[in-house]
């Protein structure tokens, strides 16, 4: 550790979050003898870096992002993981959205982010397994709103299950058309999407096929990572939709599959 960056609080909380996330979890009174300061001290340092999407605050300690065991991890403690990219990946989704779209949006903390984004859209359609959407919307935004049944996973607060839809009248499934699925998942590599469910792989790649146009939401931390289900190959997708720029061989892969990528003004 350098003693000098040690006394400087930016310094200081640069080296806790690295030293967190090379570890995996690490206790608040570990973190202050390592470190030579007071728990209250580190306490406030993990909240900020906490704030900042750089670790994940536990009781007595922090936990590495990348430790985070997301099949059983609450939503609120994944909406706090970056928030900042979220809302980014947020705002610029709202721009492939206009008056009278239909739309496939799935589970999960950044494709709520894109709900601040809409708030000026209107007559919109929407099918969704996201059971923490419907509470966020209201019928100025959002002319009608269908909820895809299946299996619920509570730490998610999603369904998982086929995307179909049944005419009560008819006792048929109807066939729907679909502008923009907005789709977020876990990882993404040269490989396309991925997720860490066989079954809701499934479920989003049905809402991919669906789909005139598909969005992939995925910030960096999830860039150049596989997980053990394949949701689609890159020729089903027409946008990522992300914080910084791909490099090195996704890039390669998103030209080559002519995936548009959508960043930041900045990062164009």
């Amino acid at each position: 550790m350098n003693d000098a960056a040690s006394r400087l609080p930016a310094g200081r909380k640069a080296e806790v979050a690295a030293y967190v996330n090379r570890l995996g979890q690490v206790t608040v009174s570990a973190l202050a003898e390592r470190f030579g300061v007071s728990a209250d001290t580190i306490r406030r340092d993990l909240d900020q870096l906490d704030s900042d999407g750089q670790l994940i605050r536990t009781h007595g300690g922090a936990m590495s992002t990348s430790a985070v065991p997301w099949h059983d991890t609450s939503l609120d403690d994944r909406s706090r993981l970056q928030a900042a990219q979220k809302d980014v990946i947020g705002r610029l989704t709202s721009d492939l959205i206009v008056d009278g779209n239909v739309l496939f949006i799935n589970g999960g903390t950044t494709t709520l982010a894109l709900v601040p984004h809409i708030t000026e859209r209107r007559e919109l359609i929407i099918a969704t397994n996201n059971l923490s959407l419907p509470p966020l919307l209201n019928d100025e935004i959002c002319r009608d709103l269908y909820v895809i049944g299946g299996h619920v996973r509570i730490s998610g607060l999603v369904t998982v299950g086929p995307v179909s839809f049944f005419s009560p009248i008819s006792d048929a499934e109807n066939e729907i058309h679909v502008d923009l699925a907005i789709i977020g998942v876990g990882a993404v590599d040269t490989e396309g999407p991925s997720t860490s469910n066989l079954d809701e792989a499934a479920m989003l790649g049905q809402m991919a096929r669906r789909a005139q146009r598909v969005a992939i939401l995925a910030d960096t931390t999830k860039h150049n990572r596989r997980l053990f289900a394949s949701v689609c190959d890159w020729s089903h997708v027409n946008y990522l939709v992300t914080n910084d720029r791909p490099s090195g061989e996704l890039h390669e892969a998103l030209s080559d599959a002519d995936v548009e990528v959508l960043v930041p003004t900045h990062q164009n």
